[in-house]
């Protein structure tokens, strides 16, 4: 797992995916016929072969900050970028994104600096600010401006069991590491395959729109991370307890079609499944279905305590798990499927 540890090290907010981009690049080359990136910055790696064509899809982009407003001490006010909760920023370290290096800041808090004490309701975004230990003057010298990015982040660790990995962005660097790691494994398949590493996922699932039209693929999977709901009184999507299968989410109904597919071949290679429904939250499959006259999607997803944070949560085996419900999958796709 070297390689995700490597991916989530990255920083790659939405607009900013082309230090990752390079990487899977230079991955993806060997084991490909053809890598190409569109006018918006997805990464489309294709595969000739024979049989449906075949688009999987990982998001790039990770959330993050961008600077709106430096005051004359220094304080740098922000925007976000994608869905953060303000609660989860609150002491976090920040790499401030210039074009000659990274300069590192703290997320601070006017209240609690003031009196010491404790805040009873979560902050705005108008009570924080980022103090990278200079003046305004100062930091315009050194390259941050308004429209500067600024990345939260914390080093990538496994925790007391070495099967569970904790850090930033496993959202979606989980499903670029499973793209990448199933084209290695299926170099010598004669299955045609777009793998597909898109932008501007968590700010409007842009890349996957834009990629999916040039593609036109006869059907499409999203690969990605999903938030587990594992510590309330009534738990499900548990990590450890195997990958997703989207059935519902904010804004897709996946193709039943694909996803009885998808639940025989876990059922015959005993692969451990997780049914998903959910009211939030959705994922590049959701425009990948909505392209020229409708391609039929679905997700696989990993899930993540903590998701949209730098400590999410997960279970490699569920990682490992995903990685072979999709190659058998691919090793035998379905002809044809229509609801």
């Amino acid at each position: 797992m070297e390689l995700l540890r490597r991916l989530m090290g990255v920083l790659a907010p939405s607009g900013y995916e082309q230090e990752l981009r390079k990487i899977i690049m230079r991955y993806m080359r060997r084991y490909v016929d053809e890598v190409y990136v569109d006018k918006l910055g997805n990464l489309i790696c294709h595969k000739k072969g024979k049989g449906p064509k075949i688009m999987l899809a990982a998001h790039m982009d990770e959330i993050g900050l961008i600077v709106k407003h430096i005051k004359n001490d220094g304080k740098i006010y922000f925007s976000t970028i994608g869905g953060i909760e303000t609660v989860t920023l609150l002491g976090q370290y920040v790499s401030l994104i210039t074009p000659k290096t990274n300069i590192r800041g703290v997320i601070s808090f006017h209240e609690l600096q003031e009196d010491g004490e404790i805040p009873s309701s979560v902050p705005s975004l108008d009570d924080i600010y980022i103090d990278a230990g200079v003046s305004k003057a100062e930091l315009e010298k050194l390259g941050v401006q308004v429209g500067t990015y600024a990345i939260p982040f914390q080093e990538t660790c496994l925790l007391g069991s070495k099967e569970i990995i904790s850090g930033k962005a496993l959202d979606d660097r989980v499903g670029c590491y499973i793209l990448m790691e199933l084209s290695r494994r299926l170099e010598g398949s004669k299955q045609e395959v777009y793998y597909t590493f898109t932008v501007q996922e968590e700010i409007g699932l842009y890349g996957a729109k834009t990629s999916v039209y040039e593609i036109s693929p006869d059907w499409g999977i999203a690969v990605d991370a999903t938030n587990a709901v594992d510590a309330g009184s009534e738990p499900r999507k548990l990590i450890g307890a195997g990958p997703t299968i989207t059935v519902k989410d904010s804004d897709l109904i996946a193709n039943r079609c694909l996803n009885e597919y998808l639940i025989n071949i876990a059922k015959k290679r005993k692969i451990p499944v997780q049914l998903e429904v959910e009211e939030v939250g959705t994922t590049d499959a959701t425009n990948i279905m909505l392209s020229r006259g409708g391609i039929p999607s679905s997700v696989v997803g990993i899930p993540v305590r903590n998701l949209h944070s730098t400590v999410g949560i997960a279970h490699l085996e569920d990682i490992r798990r995903a990685i072979e419900l999709l190659y058998h999958f691919m090793k035998n796709p379905p002809k044809t499927c229509v609801v």
